[in-house]
Order: C-alpha cells, then sequence, then structure tokens
C-alpha cells in the first residue's frame, strides 16, 4: 500500500493494475476487478449528472451497491447507507435528516417513491474510466445513523481525510495483506466495520467474501472460511463464542489473519481459537466516531492482556492520541479507571445536526477530545485495559445501542403513561435485550412488538418482555437496571 496518497486515487489505481484478479465473491459467485470497474464507472456517469453531495444507497448484498460506495468516493460524493430489512420509518427518518434527495438502489422494486431513484441494476456497463473527483478532505465520505437516546438514531459523518488517517494508521501496523488473500466480510453496510473490510481488500488486490444477509451470520462464516480457504477474517467476537464447538470440523489452518472487533473479546474464547488457527492474531477498538477503530493490540503466544476475562484494546494507532479522565475530567494516573477519551486525525467533527455534540466533547490542554463512555485504564505499558460501559450503551451482534432508544419507542406505544426499561441480558452465551414494562397488564405484548418492529431493527427487539407493578429503585432513587435484569 503506497503512503501519503489519497485512498480513493489508490484505489483506482488498484483497480486498473489488479484487473484480471478476483474482487468479490457474492452468493459463490465471483466477480474480476475489471467487472467491478465496469460497474463502478457506469454508476459515476450517473453521479456526475447530480449536484448533490449526500447520496443514499440501499445497502444490498451484491456487486452493484459495494460499487456504489466507490463510485460516490470517485465523484467526491457521500453515501449514506439505508439498509433494505430495516423499517422504512427509520430509514425515512434518516433521509430526512440528511435532506437527501438521490437514492441508488439495485433492488428491482425500490420501496423509496419520493427520492429520485437511480436503479443502478439496469445500468449497461461501462468501460469508459475519467479521472477521480478529487475529494475534499474536510467532506464527509459516509454517514453511519446510531442508536439514539432521543428515540432518533443520530449521524455519524466520517470525512474523507478521516479515512485516509485510517489507511494511514493501519499500514503502520504492519500488517501485509496482499493480491490472492481471501478476505471475509461480514458485516452490514450500515456497520464501520464493512468500510475497514472493504479497503482491506481491494487496496491490495485481494478478493472479498461477502455472507448472505438471509442466512445466520456466523453459520455462513464458518462456511465461507472452510470451502474457500479464507485467509484474513474480521470478526465480532460473538461469532467466535458460537463458533468454537465446531472448531474440530473445520480447518482454519490456512488463516493468515485473525481481527476481532466491534465488541468486547473474551480471553478464553480466543485463546481457543489461537489453539487452531496458528493466525496473527489482533483486537481492535474503536468507536464509529473515530473512524472503524483506533486501537490495536496484537496477541502474544501467552500472557494475553486481559481484566475480568475481557482483553486489552491495547495502544492507539499512530494518528490517534487517548487519555484517561475521572469525571471531572481530569487526566488520571496509570492504572486508573476512568472514561477513555480520543483524539486525532481520525476522529470525526461532530454527529450530524444533533444536540448531542455539547456532551460529546471536551478540550484539555489544546486539543478537542471525544468521551468515548468506555471505562478503561492504562498500564505502565501503555496498554489500554477495557471494564464496560459508563453509560445505558451496549453492543449487540457487533451493533452499538442506546438502550434508552429502546425504553423511548416502548413508552411511546403506552403514550408515555407507562415506564419501560431496556436492559443487556444474557442468553445462551450471547446479550439480548430484555424489556420491563411498569404495567401489570401483559395483555398487549403483541401489540407492543409489532409497533417496535415498526422502529426498530431486528437487533434492537427485546427477546423477552416481563411485566412489573412498580420498579425497584436503588439508594438514589433511581430504576435499578441491575436488579430488573435479575429478573430475567
Amino acid at each position: 500500500m503506497i503512503l501519503n496518497i489519497d485512498f480513493v486515487t489508490y484505489l483506482a489505481d488498484s483497480l486498473k493494475r489488479n484487473a484480471a484478479q478476483q474482487a468479490f465473491c457474492i452468493n459463490d459467485k465471483f466477480f474480476t476487478y475489471a467487472d467491478l470497474f465496469k460497474r463502478i464507472n457506469s454508476i459515476r456517469a450517473e453521479l456526475a449528472k447530480v449536484s448533490d453531495h449526500y447520496i443514499g444507497l440501499v445497502v444490498n448484498n451484491d456487486l452493484d451497491t459495494y460499487a456504489s460506495v466507490i463510485a460516490t468516493w470517485m465523484e467526491g460524493k457521500c453515501y449514506v447507507p439505508l439498509h433494505p430489512m430495516q423499517p422504512l420509518a427509520r430509514c425515512q427518518d434518516i433521509i430526512s435528516q440528511v435532506g437527501i434527495r438521490v437514492v441508488l438502489d439495485s433492488s428491482s422494486d425500490s420501496r423509496y417513491n419520493d427520492e429520485k431513484v437511480i436503479q443502478i441494476g439496469n445500468l449497461p456497463d461501462n468501460e469508459c474510466f475519467v479521472p477521480v473527483v478529487y475529494p475534499n478532505v474536510e467532506e464527509p465520505a459516509y454517514i453511519l445513523f446510531t442508536s439514539g437516546t432521543t428515540g432518533r438514531p443520530k449521524g455519524v459523518p466520517i470525512s474523507f481525510g478521516n479515512i485516509d488517517a485510517f489507511v494511514h494508521d493501519f499500514k503502520e501496523l504492519g500488517i501485509q495483506i496482499k493480491e490472492g488473500d481471501r478476505c471475509l466480510q461480514m458485516f452490514d453496510l450500515t456497520f464501520d466495520l464493512s468500510v475497514c473490510c472493504l479497503l482491506m481488500a481491494l487496496l491490495n488486490g485481494a478478493c472479498l467474501y461477502t455472507v448472505r444477509p438471509d442466512m445466520i451470520k456466523w453459520l455462513e462464516a464458518v462456511r465461507l472460511i472452510n470451502d474457500y480457504q479464507l485467509s484474513v477474517v474480521l470478526m465480532a467476537p460473538s461469532v467466535l463464542h458460537y463458533v468454537l464447538p465446531y472448531l474440530d470440523e473445520i480447518d482454519v489452518s490456512h488463516i493468515r489473519y485473525s481481527f476481532f472487533s466491534a465488541e468486547a473479546s473474551n480471553v478464553e474464547d480466543v485463546k481457543c481459537w489461537q489453539k487452531v488457527s496458528r493466525s496473527e492474531m489482533w483486537n481492535f477498538y474503536g468507536p464509529t466516531e473515530c473512524t472503524i477503530f483506533c486501537t490495536a493490540y496484537k496477541f502474544p503466544q501467552s500472557d494475553i492482556k486481559n481484566v475480568n476475562g475481557i482483553i486489552g484494546i491495547g495502544r492507539p494507532l499512530s494518528r490517534v492520541k487517548a487519555m484517561i479522565v475521572d469525571d471531572n475530567y481530569k487526566l488520571l494516573p496509570k492504572n486508573t479507571k476512568g472514561e477513555l477519551c480520543v483524539a486525532g486525525d481520525q476522529l470525526f467533527k461532530g454527529y450530524w445536526n444533533s444536540s448531542a455534540n455539547i456532551n460529546a466533547f471536551i478540550n484539555y490542554d489544546g486539543v478537542r477530545w471525544y468521551l468515548t463512555g468506555d471505562v478503561c485504564s492504562v498500564d505502565a505499558e501503555g496498554d489500554i485495559y477495557y471494564y464496560g460501559r459508563k453509560d445505558s450503551q451496549v453492543k449487540i451482534q457487533g451493533y452499538r445501542i442506546e438502550l434508552s432508544e429502546i425504553d423511548c419507542i416502548a413508552r411511546k406505544f403506552f403514550k408515555n403513561k407507562v415506564a419501560a426499561v431496556a436492559v443487556p441480558i444474557t442468553h445462551q452465551g450471547a446479550t439480548m435485550i430484555g424489556l420491563a414494562v411498569e404495567c401489570e397488564d401483559n395483555s398487549r405484548d403483541k401489540e407492543l412488538m409489532d409497533f417496535m418492529k415498526h422502529y426498530l431493527p431486528n437487533y434492537m427487539l427485546p427477546y423477552k418482555t416481563i411485566h412489573l407493578q412498580t420498579f425497584p429503585q436503588n439508594s438514589n432513587n433511581k430504576i435499578d437496571r441491575n436488579k430488573i435484569k435479575e429478573l430475567f
């Protein structure tokens, strides 16, 4: 990978240089870099006619959708992913917040009637390449919408400059992905780790193997790893938890790199994987706001750093700064727990038109820092340990969720006359959502679930609902979520 060059320009160079190489395996069908390039050119020709910077993208699992990501970048524009399986009301809210007027959609029958829909699947191949429109490094390259405390998703704009910094920092780790590597892509395009998978593969002439959205993700990931002898895998640790019982049945000896991110990594699960994969293993950490991931920990052969069974998240990448502060935002000494703050070239400028920016940043020593909400400490060697969330935010299936958003939707069903509290619970070794309602009448549970399905994606829906006459309270007269969790 070449440094000191804009990543979009280098993507274009890689597409031309690796024309004969396989670029994607989607639904067990292979596509070359030349195939991808033709689709990018076709979509670019349409985008060139559009003055809008912000482009909606229905994120289907097909070549045209992946080509659209790169096409928007090569036109110096920003894509905003719209998940085809999430509630239309949620996607329309995202469209409204950004002011999107153009949507790229490979679906045969688009559900977006009010916007100008470009049916990218109907566009003929185009072999005519035009020079990349050099993007403004300060302009957003994508906007991902995460769970919001107000009941509305909030936008995280990541700039071209942020991605450039990430590409540089990833290279600095010394990880060598190369032509011929076979890389796993198991993340939705509404999730920033998908950007990492895309860049890792396409910048280096590797092939990306995508997980079908209609399959159980971990099962499909195992199939791809085994059937295609994948060499680079980036997985959420919860996926690893499901895979472990089947390690005797699959061949993972061909994996060169095993990357873990999206949620806390369990040390015992990783040790089991380490015994059989013989791969170089890394644990990555990073909020969406700091461009994919911003700290890294390379696993040693023994004595893996962990606390309470959670593997350490390592050290900041080269263009990232990190510090631990107390509740008054004062710098804490080594080996003292506090809130992790991050700064640097990967850090976004702020949420999209959101009041959340007021409490999201602090200024310390002349530097603008983002408050992650994660409780961490730093040891004498500079490695960061992760203890958990400071607030009510959790990660499920790699997705970051504000429990208060689920609370809000449930209360809306009851016209805000009944309290509702969402808590993370463990079911069959996985983290799921439990919902407690301060109302003994459970006759409307089906109506409640149908209502929540209209506003929330599947991974945010409660696995179980319980009804209480009154919620337990702690010594501060606040709802005691821990006691509620014990009731599930």
